[in-house]
């Protein structure tokens, strides 16, 4: 039987902390006494499992859930789900969901007045495989504005959300594309005190992940734990 380790806590200068100023709606959610650690009992460490059969062959495709193609620049996004000694973590759901070309989100809290695409809803899912891969296509994410403060700007951005059998809660986490500008003026970005974690949330350019004539590939590997672990939200 293998033997079940502990839960390590994050370390915090990897991590963003749960208050920070410049990010406006922190100080609305951040906690205001000290958390209390709660020791972890064998469910907790081996489960839940969410069930298998709810992901079709195109969910991984944000480019085909409709009957014409959306308008955009096409992507490749593929990359390594990976524990704390690198190894694959397999059968781990991600669920990914983003705004369309043009920096909106399907959804009716989004008042930006830049357009919607009938062909794009901004979401899907995958499972890792046996090596902790994952793959998806879609369409590169515009810039959008966010009222955080003046003039402020978000950068291209997917959000990534992992379940899975032995991960304690659901991780949320940020992709971003190399050569943004708008990174360094970004609080949420920035809320990570470590440059190279911070780095961590870069995508790199994959010339061989890369379709040729068709869609551009960019790397994104999360690491769950340890010294080399992908930010995540609080």
């Amino acid at each position: 039987m293998p033997k079940i380790r502990g839960y390590r806590r994050l370390e915090e200068e990897m991590q963003p902390p749960y208050l920070y100023p410049q990010y406006a709606s922190t100080p609305k959610r951040a906690p205001t006494r000290p958390l209390v650690l709660l020791p972890h009992s064998l469910s907790e460490v081996t489960g839940p499992v969410f069930g298998y059969d709810r992901i079709a062959p195109t969910d991984n495709d944000l480019t085909a859930h409709h009957q014409d193609e959306p308008l955009g620049e096409r992507i490749i996004v593929c990359g390594r789900v990976l524990d704390d000694y690198r190894r694959p973590v397999r059968h781990a759901l991600i669920e990914v969901w983003q705004a369309n070309a043009a920096g909106r989100y399907r959804h009716k809290s989004d008042m930006h007045n830049a357009p919607l695409d009938p062909n794009f809803d901004g979401y899907g899912r995958a499972m890792t495989d046996d090596e902790g891969r994952y793959t998806f296509l879609t369409i590169k994410p515009g810039a959008y504005p966010w009222g955080n403060h003046y003039n402020a700007w978000r950068p291209a951005h997917i959000h990534f959300s992992l379940f899975g059998a032995g991960i304690l809660s659901r991780l949320v986490t940020q992709m971003y594309f190399p050569g943004d500008p708008l990174m360094d003026e970004d609080p949420i970005f920035n809320s990570i005190p470590d440059e190279k974690a911070r780095r961590r949330l870069i995508s790199k350019l994959d010339w061989e992940l890369t379709s040729p004539e068709y869609a551009l590939g960019y790397r994104f590997d999360i690491v769950l734990r340890g010294r080399d672990d992908t930010p995540m939200e609080a």
